[in-house]
Parts: C-alpha cells; sequence; structure tokens
C-alpha cells in the first residue's frame, strides 16, 4: 500500500502560498511607491473678498462672498477625482488623487468701507468655508495644509485708512492669520496686535523646496527677515515666493514720505509698507511709478539666484509671465492668480473665475501651473473644473 505523506501533500499548497506572498509583496511595494509619490499638490487662490458682492453669480444678482467663495470651494473639493490633461505638464493626463495644501495670499476681508461687513464677521464666513468645508487630504491621507498670507485690505483693516471705516479698526484677519501661520507660544489677541512689529512672514521647506509667505510685498524691511531667513538655506535649495502684491507693487501700497506721514484722501496713501515712497510726496494713480523702490528688489534677486518663481494676487486675473525689473537686467517666472470676487475679466464674465493647480515634482525639480475655470457652466449645478492655461517651469539652480 502507497501512502503519502502530508508534507508531499502540502507541497503545492506551499508552492502556491509562496507564490501569493510574492505577488502579495511586490503589490505592496508598488502601493508604498505610489502612495510616497515626490508629486506635491497645492492650490493657489487669492482675493476671497468676504463683505462685497458679485453683480452677477449662477442666475442670481448681488450675490454675496460667502456664497461665492462657498461655491469655489465645493469645485476645489472636487479636484482629486479629476484627471489632468495630456499638456506635458507633471502627471499629464493621471488623476490628480491629493492636494497637499492650499494657499490664499490674502485679502480675506474686503476694507470695512461703510457698509461692508467687519473683518470679524468676514473671518468667521472664510473659516466656515475654507477651514471647516474644505475636504482636501494630502498623499499623506491627512487634511490638506492652509497657508496663508495677508493681503492690503486685510492690513488696511488692522491700521486704518484715509476715508472711514466701520469700525474704524478691526486687525481680527490678521490676528487669525498670525496666530495660525506664526503659531505663537501665547495667542496674539486684537488688543495686543501692532502691524508695526507683528509681521506675517514665515517659511516652509516643502520635500527639498524653500516657500517664503511675505507680508504684502517684498520691501527693504520684508528683505531684511528675507536675508536672514535664506541664510540658513543652501545656495542650491530653490525658492519660491508667495505674497500679495504683484512684483512692481503698487505706489499707494507705500508709505507717504511726508512727516506725520499720514494717509489721506488726497496723497491716496496706505502706509501698508515699513519702505516710504521714494518717487514722489502723492499716489494718487494707480500706475504710479515704483522703479526706485523695484530696484531694491532686484538686487536682492541677483544676491539670491536660487528664488526661482514668484506667486501673487492682488491685481486678480490669471496670467504666468516673466518679471524682468524696470531695468529689464532680471528674470523671473511670476504666476498671477484671478479672485473669486474681484477679478479684472471674471468680475464681468462669471465663466472666467478661477484658481491654479500647482504640481511640484522635488526630485525632477519642475514646476507646473494649471489654470482651473471652476464655473465655466453657472447654470449647470454638475459642471466639472475645466484646465485652461498651463505653464512649466524648471527650479534647478544653476
Amino acid at each position: 500500500m502507497l501512502f503519502i505523506k502530508p508534507l508531499k501533500r502540502a507541497r503545492p499548497l506551499s508552492i502556491l502560498a509562496a507564490f501569493l506572498f510574492l505577488v502579495l509583496s511586490g503589490l505592496n511595494s508598488y502601493s508604498q511607491k505610489t502612495s510616497n509619490t515626490p508629486i506635491v499638490n497645492l492650490v493657489f487662490t487669492s482675493d476671497a473678498h468676504y463683505g462685497i458682492t458679485r453683480a452677477k453669480f449662477r442666475g442670481d444678482t448681488n450675490v454675496t462672498g460667502h456664497i461665492v467663495n462657498t461655491a469655489m470651494v465645493n469645485q476645489i473639493n472636487t479636484l482629486p477625482y479629476l484627471t489632468l490633461p495630456t499638456d506635458g505638464g507633471i502627471n499629464a493626463g493621471k488623476q490628480i488623487d491629493a492636494i497637499d495644501y492650499l494657499i490664499e495670499t490674502g485679502d480675506i476681508a474686503n476694507r470695512m468701507e461703510i457698509p461692508i461687513q467687519s473683518a470679524a464677521e468676514s473671518w468667521a464666513q472664510f473659516e466656515t468655508d475654507y477651514m471647516h468645508n474644505l475636504k482636501l487630504k494630502g498623499h499623506n491621507g491627512l487634511a490638506a495644509q492652509l497657508l496663508l498670507a495677508p493681503g492690503n485690505h486685510d492690513i488696511s483693516n488692522a491700521i486704518g485708512y484715509a476715508k472711514p471705516m466701520k469700525p474704524l479698526t478691526d486687525p481680527t484677519s490678521m490676528v487669525k492669520i498670525y496666530n495660525l501661520m506664526m503659531k505663537p507660544k501665547t495667542p496674539m489677541t486684537n488688543e495686543a496686535y501692532n502691524y508695526a512689529n507683528d509681521k506675517i512672514n514665515y517659511s516652509r521647506d516643502i520635500k527639498g523646496i524653500h516657500f517664503m509667505f511675505i507680508t504684502l510685498w517684498p520691501d527693504s524691511a520684508e528683505r531684511i527677515w528675507m536675508q536672514k531667513d535664506l541664510e540658513s538655506v543652501p545656495a542650491t535649495m530653490p525658492v519660491i515666493i508667495f505674497t500679495h502684491d504683484q512684483p512692481t507693487c503698487e505706489a499707494k501700497h507705500f508709505t507717504n514720505p511726508l512727516p506725520p506721514h499720514n494717509m489721506t484722501t488726497a496723497n491716496k496713501f496706505e502706509n501698508l509698507t515699513a519702505e516710504y515712497y521714494k518717487e514722489g510726496t502723492s499716489a494718487s494713480k494707480d500706475d504710479g511709478s515704483t522703479d526706485i523702490e523695484q530696484r531694491g528688489f532686484v538686487k536682492f534677486l541677483k544676491v539670491h539666484p536660487n528664488i526661482k518663481a514668484y506667486f501673487h494676487g492682488n491685481s486678480n486675473w490669471n496670467e504666468f509671465y516673466t518679471y524682468k525689473g524696470p531695468d529689464n537686467d532680471v528674470s523671473l517666472p511670476v504666476f498671477r492668480v484671478d479672485s473669486p470676487m474681484k477679478g479684472k475679466y471674471s468680475s464681468k464674465d462669471e465663466t472666467l473665475v478661477s484658481f491654479q493647480l500647482i504640481s511640484l515634482d522635488p526630485v525632477m525639480q519642475t514646476l507646473t501651473v494649471r489654470e482651473c475655470l471652476w464655473n465655466t457652466q453657472p447654470l449647470n449645478k454638475d459642471q466639472k473644473v475645466v484646465f485652461g492655461k498651463t505653464a512649466s517651469i524648471s527650479l534647478k539652480v544653476n
């Protein structure tokens, strides 16, 4: 009689088990590689302007900033389910899957000129939309991080303005941004906040890229902080600046050079920078020259060639361009983002409202920025984000 030993009977099962183990190990290894993908996705928007209304939006008129921003955040929440266009950019043709950060560069609260609501009320609405209703998760499975910088309206609310506001000052949005981003041991209060001392300047290293967040514009005072911050950054590490104003800034955003440096309806200065305006005694026109002020910034850029990109709001439309400086002696890639409320073009045509999706490949040191048109079919409740313009740049430091 022939007996088959149990060991021989088990051999096919052992082989099968080993095979399954190898397959599962491979799948697990693949899963780990894909879950640890180096690509970083960031949403960039600016100028939420809670407190004012859009003339027309989705079939209605005089629509509040709260309603419009809620609609935009709802569309931002759909990004992980979308496929990127085949535009030659980072991860072209692939599903987005995860958003790691959302960046907002100011004018959260509109200036409180009568009858605009207070900064405190505007911040409460922003908090609801961008902190409670935002559903994005990063590649690490955690909620997308919010990175904020203040705008000229947030600052005006804190320090006052030439025209009367109600209340005359309300630093709520500045204080809230300060506490969230600066993380002081003792939280800042409205009563203690001092704009001259309590600037919101900070940096983050994200996958080998240095992100700098600057109060309003890198003027001579801001550059003192920037210089100190960059002293701890390797010369070969790419640097990206996020701030509110465009590289040319605005003449009226500088401080009145004439003692006692008051803001008046005649001179138009808003005293938002620590730097005095050097090219006259009035900023009555938005296109007033800032060449002297810009040359200081250009000199700084030349000393720090690892500054590879600049992102801003304020002037409120989507544009990818190169900043050359007043003397055409520098070349800095710049990305201007639209506003959901005060877009230069989208305020007149709601199908043009957009935000930006930034995709960063830290290994290849490349960056792709895509325009995200989120309201191309205003009356379609099931509309999807449509990708518009795309630009890719190298972040490599020569």
